[in-house]
């Protein structure tokens, strides 16, 4: 059994969302207030936060923040009313990694929840090498050769996908999932960009970032050195 921390102040939504968790067999604390949750989070790890936006007392949003500033990389799926693109942009920036827009089904909540809780489990905390590029899931840090490469949230997520399956090929299509999410209106260009960015950071690795025209990217360490 997971616990699962849920932040909502409507009560319908509220009572309707518990009832789905504990119906997947999951354990689930209800808060409806910015300050309630913050208390919660001060004394309870949660395998997944299901975070509104639009609290009585302050912003979901702030509640976000606080997590990735204290480098707590918990998933965090956002519920909100909010539909706008820009809204969903803000979300995924802050650190959010799914976005959910009311109304909803509820089989596509339990979906999400359930990629998202999977994508936790698997990520575990031991560090993945690949040639001299080293990423450690559990404090989302990055060193090439012993020494610290700063690079942004999606950029180590990007990354980490990568590093999971060496030598494996990746679409543009299943990176950008990865990324934004089901309903992202990033194209391709985004997976693209970021790839360059990661390149130019880790300019100086002898694991290199491969395009395979038509068919995606995968990361390889360097001939003789193995994983």
């Amino acid at each position: 059994m997971l616990r699962i921390l849920l932040v909502e102040d409507t009560e319908d939504v509220g009572e309707a969302v518990v009832g789905a968790f504990e119906r997947m067999g999951h354990a689930v604390d209800w808060q409806k207030t910015h300050a309630g949750s913050m208390d919660a989070l001060a004394v309870q790890d949660y395998a997944l936060v299901v975070l509104d936006v639009n609290l009585p007392d302050g912003s979901g949003f702030d509640i976000l923040a606080s997590l990735r500033a204290k480098r707590i990389e918990t998933p965090v799926l956002v519920l909100t009313a909010r539909a706008l693109v820009d809204d969903r942009v803000d979300a995924l920036d802050t650190g959010a990694d799914d976005y959910l827009v009311k109304p909803f089904d509820f089989r596509e909540l339990e979906a999400r929840a359930r990629a998202l809780l999977r994508r936790s489990k698997g990520s575990g905390s031991a560090t993945l090498s690949v040639g001299d590029v080293s990423l450690d899931p559990k404090t989302r840090t990055v060193t090439l050769s012993g020494h610290p490469v700063e690079l942004t949230r999606r950029e180590i997520a990007l990354l980490e996908v990568m590093m999971g399956q060496p030598g494996r090929v990746f679409s543009k299509s299943e990176l950008l999932d990865q990324l934004y999410g089901f309903e992202s209106d990033a194209g391709p260009n985004a997976i693209e960009l970021y790839i360059g960015r990661l390149r130019k950071k880790l300019a100086n690795a002898k694991t290199q970032i491969l395009t395979l025209r038509g068919m995606g990217y995968q990361i390889m360490a360097p001939r003789g050195t193995g994983r």
